[in-house]
């Protein structure tokens, strides 16, 4: 019984952003670039709704979209994303994904700012902070995609 309650959340969740999504009072292609902006912003650890406003007014994109899309995406599924950016981030700069992960680890459960500045830019940080970019611009577009897709036309 408790499932379906939490089905039911899920659902009218969902329901309201679509129903906010379409109340929108602009053109398709502007509401669907703030939401790929605002699920790129969500993406990127350390940005958000803030930075989703900030991005649609300098793209001329839709704020209430961006923001929506933010919400959607922000930090929690930055969090989820974070194996997956490691080894983007590693293939694209031709590295071990097992070292720098084993790296992260170490930093996240042995926290210290020492230990944070320590950890090399180069070999660890830069690799993560691109494989979330990648990630981030690919699901972007897939979200301005899917809103043009799905968005009444005029």
């Amino acid at each position: 019984m408790r499932n379906k309650a939490v089905i039911a959340k899920v659902k009218r969740f969902f329901r309201l952003i679509y129903l906010r999504l379409f109340r929108i009072n602009d053109t398709p292609q502007k509401v669907a670039l703030g939401v790929g902006l605002g699920v790129f912003s969500g993406i990127m650890p350390g940005t958000g709704p803030i930075a989703a406003i900030v991005l649609a007014f300098l793209f001329k994109a839709n704020r209430a979209a961006a923001l929506l899309g933010s919400l959607i995406t922000n930090t929690w599924l930055s969090f989820v994303i974070f194996m997956l950016a490691v080894k983007a981030g590693s293939f694209i700069f031709g590295v071990s994904w097992q070292q720098i992960h084993k790296q992260c680890l170490a930093i996240f459960t042995k926290f210290s700012w020492e230990g944070l500045f320590k950890l090399s830019f180069i070999e660890v940080i830069l690799p993560v902070i691109t494989g979330y970019l990648a990630i981030g611009i690919l699901l972007g577009i897939g979200g301005y995609l899917i809103t043009l897709k799905i968005y009444p036309q005029r």
